[in-house]
């Protein structure tokens, strides 16, 4: 029998010796180990977009005022986006068992406080925790999920479901959250993490396999963490604040020039620390650094059609919550035969490249085609079509990036290799939030210009047009973003024999 062994050159097969009966038991759970890291990846994912739809409920029931409103959200995504980094490399010191269990508990217990929450400080306060408890779980699920599945076709196909997920969490999020808040209460939209995460700590402590710690595992950078996590909180709060803030007030520009000076900061110590929280190694190699630069755009401009076309199907076509989220699942329903298909059939074959290249700009030609809708627009008519479109997109982008930026590196990175995967897409998301909405904002006050903006007919075709030129923006960054990636990845195939090596043709 054998064992996997990383090297610096990728996943050998040693001897295992008596350890071989304890490898094949793990080895035979390792499809339900994916069941387990798939549902918690979900609940990450899903708990972006399920409390969205809750707010205005929620906002009766507790009485706080729509500028307060947006903190329900921020809270979350501050906390997940700006300690990502230091618990990826936290798992690599403790053990992903350990940190995936605690993250899981974490979840669970912030969820508990926020469903039952008698105030609006006490909501924000559990939703800051949910991101903190994130923050543990989400770079643990990767790294679990690339060390359990070694061998290159399951490898895909665990990816597969692993990419599928994390695309379209945000669409089964609003889903989810509007049949709770119209069939039970805007508060179990925080109870129902509650029931997911018991499900997983009994799976994860029944499943999952204690692995003996490396000899060479990799101390706390402290001067690194500290500049990061700063950093990263400058450039979430700074984007999250220009949602309702001008970029010209301090509040926004101040607090994303100073996050940036703190990454370039950290970035700079990353060369001089001996225990450095992100290896440069892990982001300068081409196929990682493509792959964290495609989710990180992929982010920015999947917000286009969750956060507008929400909007529209809402306030224009008036759409129910729960009729909202069902509109999204033909696009959840092609993403996810998309992934599968690219991770365990294409992405052997042709490697990362070809497939986010041709994805992201599926993705930016579904946007394009959004920008037809109108005050007339049918669903099956002007807006299945780009949802299928976009699906197929992201899909082809997501699975396989996901599984070209965790391969290669070395079992000491893996946790913080696995968190660069989550915080490109959750800063890019965090990004393209803000920005988008803010050039939404700044369309619909010029198209109001010398018009009757009294008129339900104006001020319905204006926010139209503010949609409109959000999709357009969107479009862009995804053709953008097919150049600019398709430049860095390397082309060629991995190889078969070691789903960790790089591709066996370079560019």
């Amino acid at each position: 029998m054998a064992e996997i062994q990383t090297t610096g050159t990728g996943a050998q097969i040693a001897d295992a010796g008596p350890a071989s009966q304890q490898h094949d038991e793990n080895h035979s759970k390792r499809w339900l180990i994916l069941a387990v890291i798939g549902l918690a990846q979900l609940m990450i994912v899903l708990d972006v977009t399920i409390v969205n739809i809750a707010l205005p409920d929620a906002q009766k029931a507790l009485g706080f005022s729509n500028g307060d409103r947006q903190w329900i959200v921020t809270a979350y995504s501050l906390a997940f986006g700006s300690l990502l980094l230091l618990f990826g490399r936290v798992s690599d010191v403790i053990g992903r068992r350990a940190m995936f269990l605690i993250g899981l508990v974490g979840f669970a217990a912030a969820s508990a406080l926020g469903g039952s929450a008698p105030n609006f400080d006490v909501l924000v306060l559990a939703r800051a925790l949910q991101g903190v408890a994130g923050a543990m779980l989400a770079p643990a699920a990767l790294s679990l999920l690339s060390t359990t599945f070694t061998e290159a076709k399951e490898r895909a196909t665990a990816f597969a479901v692993f990419g599928g997920i994390a695309g379209s969490g945000a669409a089964i999020g609003m889903l989810l959250g509007g049949v709770l808040t119209e069939y039970l209460n805007w508060r179990w939209t925080l109870f129902v993490n509650v029931a997911i995460s018991v499900i997983a700590i009994a799976g994860a402590f029944s499943l999952i396999p204690r692995h003996p710690r490396e000899a060479n595992r990799p101390s706390l950078d402290i001067p690194g963490t500290v500049l990061v996590s700063a950093g990263l909180f400058g450039i979430v709060y700074g984007f999250s604040n220009a949602e309702s803030h001008p970029w010209s007030a301090p509040g926004t520009w101040g607090f994303l020039l100073g996050g940036i000076l703190l990454i370039v900061a950290f970035t700079w110590w990353q060369t001089r620390s001996k225990h450095p929280l992100l290896p440069l190694r892990v982001i300068l190699e081409r196929n990682r650094g493509g792959s964290y630069l495609a989710m990180f755009l992929t982010g920015i401009g999947m917000f286009g059609v969750f956060l507008f076309l929400n909007y529209y199907l809402q306030e224009i076509l008036k759409y129910s919550p729960v009729m909202t989220g069902v509109a999204f699942l033909p696009m959840v329903a092609a993403l996810m035969v998309t992934a599968t298909i690219s991770t365990t059939q294409l992405y052997p074959r042709m490697g990362a490249k070809i497939l986010v290249f041709g994805g992201m700009l599926m993705a930016g030609g579904g946007m394009a085609w959004l920008t037809g809708i109108s005050l007339t627009s049918s669903y099956a008519a002007n807006i299945l079509g780009p949802l299928l479109v976009i699906g197929v997109g992201m899909g082809a982008v997501f699975a396989p990036a996901m599984n070209a930026a965790t391969s290669g590196v070395q079992a000491h990175d893996a946790g913080v290799a696995s968190a660069m995967v989550n915080t490109a897409q959750q800063i890019g998301g965090s990004i393209g939030t803000a920005l988008l909405n803010s050039l939404a904002t700044t369309a619909l006050t010029s198209y109001l210009v010398g018009k009757n903006a009294s008129s339900q007919i104006v001020q319905a075709n204006a926010a139209i047009h503010s949609y409109i030129v959000a999709f357009w923006w969107a479009a862009a960054i995804f053709g953008v973003g097919a150049i600019v990636c398709g430049l860095i990845l390397r082309s060629g195939k991995p190889d078969p024999a070691d789903p960790d090596a790089a591709p066996a043709i370079h560019a």
